[in-house]
């Protein structure tokens, strides 16, 4: 009988496989709250305020509007960083309009649906919210 037409080595393989997939299901099931702010940053802001925060984004060239630069949020508000300014904008209780249109998502109510939509999520988009408002202060110039 060949290696590969064994059946104890196609257990073995299969079960290598299965251990791979369990293994790595904690790394999909990973819940936004325990994303650091740089992660939440790159992974839903990026695209359009770019990777350094410039607002150079590739999606920033289709849009009508300029995308702030959010290195410079201190510095234009006489440097003080405006922290409770970002997080309302962030969860949508201050809106960002342009034109009569709201280009921002509202993160806050995309992550508490993500999160559940239940008083629990309500506690962890505010922390998603506290890792990213703390991410911005880390990157102003």
């Amino acid at each position: 009988m060949s290696e590969q037409s064994n059946p104890l080595t196609a257990l073995m393989r299969l079960t290598v496989v299965a251990v791979a997939i369990v293994f790595s299901l904690p790394v999909y099931a990973q819940a936004f709250d325990e994303y650091s702010g740089q992660e939440t940053y790159m992974r839903f802001c990026a695209a359009c305020h770019g990777e350094s925060g410039q607002g150079d984004g590739p999606v920033s060239e289709g849009l009508p509007i300029a995308v702030p630069d959010l290195t410079g949020l201190r510095k234009r508000r006489g440097n003080n960083f405006p922290e409770d300014v970002l997080r309302k904008i962030i969860d949508g209780q201050e809106t960002v309009v342009v034109h009569g249109t709201r280009y921002m998502p509202v993160w806050g109510y995309e992550f508490w649906v993500e999160e559940g939509a239940d008083d629990a999520a309500k506690e962890r988009v505010d922390i998603i919210v506290d890792n990213l408002v703390e991410y911005l202060r880390s990157i102003q110039q």
